[in-house]
């Protein structure tokens, strides 16, 4: 029997949020800076003190580093400023202001379990609630209790009174509620000095990223960039921001260098996008190495990780090592995108301990494959967002990873690494020929480019770098160039293509709008030049919810064939690629109709349904559904990874929820539930609804069973799953409706 091998984990977490200011002295449009800081940000890079053998590795985004900064001094965001201003000098608009953005945190672990705050909010969202049903010391509880709860538990020690202050639970005063925020300037002041020591103590690695977090792949080479999308707009053709893409870096690693004294070793590119040509600009920087997925590895490789029906791989061993490039000499780690995505989006489902069970055996299966391994080393990569998944734990994750690391720390065959320490050691990488242009998601750029209002903000952005460009060939006196190329830099980001069109939304995509657009005026503005009156107009991300508009009664053949013709007369709205795992998204296109007594659905399929038949993958997808029109017991949506930044359908309640379980060849039993008191859901009858399997899916539901009657209407909308991942939903802007025909 061969003996384990030592496993060595890199645990690797990325730290970003976009630049929420107008000018670079005015106060910031959002909190999340200032609120991850105190919830994530800070209580994360401390977990190295809890354990003398960990170590992590960390990409603080250079604008993150720079805001988090700003608020350890005066710097406010709305928030901040309305917490700290006199209840009885608000305004309405500051009211309505507070009424409709200071509940913007995790129901379960952040509101219920605080009397004050549960009240506000059942009081809020009750019927016909305006700013005048509060008093004024409702709004103080409001902001005061806000902030509070954003603070994480494990730096009550650091700062006792915000556990008193919690206790305390109400009638907070004006001056208790400066004291908070300037706790948070506190708390900000820590978090430099924290990296500082532990990277002294060889206890954390820092990686650097362009400044602005730029997606380089895009900006250096556009036609490789466009390869696999659905659509390729030409206009796009001579984006060429290669010298910007230089200059970020090289701006980034001066800043490095100046607050934490020491130029970084590695990267993490922003969403892990990579190219030969990014890897060309690392090369001339002399950084060492970065971080990619494993879908971009595959893709050079052309190999196809499998995994089971639990999600390990069958064969571990390609994923488990260092690359270098053969035309850079770039090291190149790859991380386990199945382990990363299950600590977003699954394990918050999960009691800590379970959670932290499930990965450790996770990583012990990985371990026990590689035991034939003709090498000795090995490393698991485990990469993932700083912040967006802690909100979703109990304790914000703190219990889960105390464990996680405990039961790794109490394992002498597992070991915790820094990712530079490992390469020095490594004298084994494996060669990788050319790496395609790819990202985490969907081995493609579609998250950022490819639909049609992204293209917009793309052609906006090209159209005012060529203005730009020309501007400087004259030499005019009175340019500010360099606040003027800062500018341009913020606003080649990657948040802005993100949240433009299909599919993400941010609930608050009108901001980001308007945040890009002023940046794009201010260019012009330091250049001494009138703005174009076109960056006056809003990008507008609008979804046609079907390609035809159906209000009379249909009855369509319920076969699963793609043949029947009734359907070709049903609305039918197409499903844009999503931020799935492995990029996969259960069906292309819905299409949905009514007769007078049943509510019919017809799912198309995609690709990710395709399976091998020795390992069989489950796929579930969820349809909640509502009934604007009468009043009922409604629940929340229970599966998606829930976080601030969510569309303003998942934070709607429903009455009823279908769950249908397929592979390739099979269906399961469906599960139909309602909803009940206290945000439950009860399982019900489900003998009525018929549904079929072959080439598509058709479902019908009896309106009796949903409580629809003639002339209502029906709300819907689809949650899909994969290795029990919930992590995508269709639409994602509005719901899907339909009227039950009289």
């Amino acid at each position: 029997m061969s003996s384990v091998k030592k496993l060595s984990i890199a645990f690797c977490y990325h730290m970003h949020q976009p630049v929420y200011q107008l000018n670079y002295d005015s106060d910031y449009l959002m909190p999340w800076v200032r609120l991850h800081t105190a919830k994530h940000y800070l209580p994360l890079i401390l977990e190295a003190e809890k354990f003398p053998n960990l170590k992590q590795n960390f990409n603080i985004v250079p604008t993150l580093t720079d805001s988090i900064i700003d608020f350890s001094g005066n710097a406010l965001d709305i928030h901040s400023a309305l917490t700290i201003k006199d209840v009885k000098d608000m305004t309405p608009d500051d009211k309505e202001f507070i009424l409709n953005n200071f509940f913007d945190a995790e129901y379960t672990s952040m509101i219920e379990p605080y009397e004050r705050f549960k009240e506000l909010f059942n009081k809020r969202f009750s019927e016909n609630c305006g700013i005048d049903d509060f008093s004024l010391q409702d709004y103080a509880d409001l902001t005061a209790l806000f902030n509070l709860v954003w603070i994480d538990d494990s730096l009550y020690k650091r700062f006792p009174e915000v556990l008193k202050l919690l206790e305390k639970g109400r009638d907070y005063t004006l001056k208790e509620r400066k004291r908070i925020i300037d706790i948070y300037r506190k708390i900000a002041k820590l978090f430099v000095p924290a990296c500082k020591k532990f990277l002294r103590d060889r206890k954390a690695e820092l990686m650097i990223s362009p400044f602005y977090h730029p997606i380089l792949p895009i900006m250096t080479n556009i036609k490789e960039a466009q390869e696999n999308l659905d659509t390729v707009d030409s206009t796009l053709s001579d984006l060429d921001m290669s010298d910007d893409a230089r200059l970020q870096i090289e701006a980034a690693i001066k800043r490095s260098e100046k607050v934490f004294g020491r130029k970084f070793q590695g990267s993490w590119m922003p969403e892990m996008g990579v190219s030969e040509n990014v890897l060309k600009l690392l090369s001339d920087f002399n950084i060492k190495w970065t971080i990619a997925d494993e879908g971009t590895l595959s893709a050079a490789m052309n190999y196809n990780f499998i995994r089971d029906f639990d999600g390990n791989l069958e064969d571990p061993y390609h994923l488990m090592k260092p690359y270098v490039s053969k035309t850079t000499g770039v090291n190149i780690i790859f991380r386990d995108s199945m382990l990363s995505s299950l600590i977003n989006n699954e394990y918050p489902n999960y009691s800590p301990e379970d959670a932290a069970r499930d990965l450790y055996e996770k990583i012990k299966v990985i371990q026990s494959k590689l035991t034939t391994s003709p090498d000795d080393r090995h490393l698991l990569t485990i990469a993932l967002d700083g912040e967006n998944c802690w909100n979703n734990y109990s304790y914000n994750g703190r219990e889960f990873l105390d464990k996680i690391y405990e039961l790794i720390e109490n394992d002498y065959s597992l070991e915790t690494v820094l990712i530079s320490e490992y390469l020095e050691e490594e004298k084994h990488k494996k060669e990788i020929d050319a790496i395609k242009s790819s990202s985490w998601a969907n081995r493609n750029f579609q998250l950022w480019i490819g639909e049609p209002v992204k293209n917009l903000a793309w052609t906006y952005l090209k159209n005012v770098k060529k203005d730009m460009d020309n501007i400087l060939l004259s030499n005019k006196k009175g340019m500010n160039v360099e606040l003027a190329r800062k500018e341009l830099f913020l606003c080649e980001g990657s948040d802005w293509f993100w949240w433009y069109g299909e599919p993400n939304d941010s609930g608050q995509d009108h901001i980001f709008d308007y945040l890009f657009r002023e940046h794009l005026k201010s260019i012009y503005k330091y250049l001494g030049e009138d703005y174009p009156r076109y960056l006056d107009l809003p990008l507008i991300s609008t979804i046609q919810p079907t390609e035809s508009s159906v209000d009379f009664p249909i009855t369509p053949a319920m076969t699963g064939e793609f043949e029947d013709t009734e359907w070709e007369s049903a609305n039918c709205v197409s499903v844009p690629d999503g931020p799935i795992l492995q990029g996969q998204k259960l069906f292309d296109k819905i299409c949905y109709c009514a007769d007078y007594d049943k509510f019919y659905l017809r799912l198309y399929l995609s690709d990710c349904i395709e399976e091998d038949s020795v390992n069989p993958v489950l796929q579930q997808m969820y349809i909640y559904m509502k009934n604007p029109d009468r009043i009922q017991t409604q629940s929340p949506v229970r599966l998606i990874n829930k976080t601030e930044n969510v569309s303003p359908v998942m934070k709607e309640k429903f009455h009823n929820e279908l769950r249908v379980s397929m592979t390739e060849k099979k269906l399961y039993p469906i599960r139909f539930t309602k909803a009940i008191q206290d945000g439950l859901w009860a399982i019900q009858n489900s003998e009525r609804i018929e549904i079929i399997y072959k080439d598509v899916i058709d479902i019908a539901i009896p309106f009796e069973d949903l409580d629809v009657r003639r002339g209502d209407t029906l709300e819907f909308f689809f949650a899909n799953t994969n290795f029990g991942i919930k992590d995508a939903f269709s639409p994602q802007d509005i719901m899907l409706s339909i009227k039950r025909p009289q």
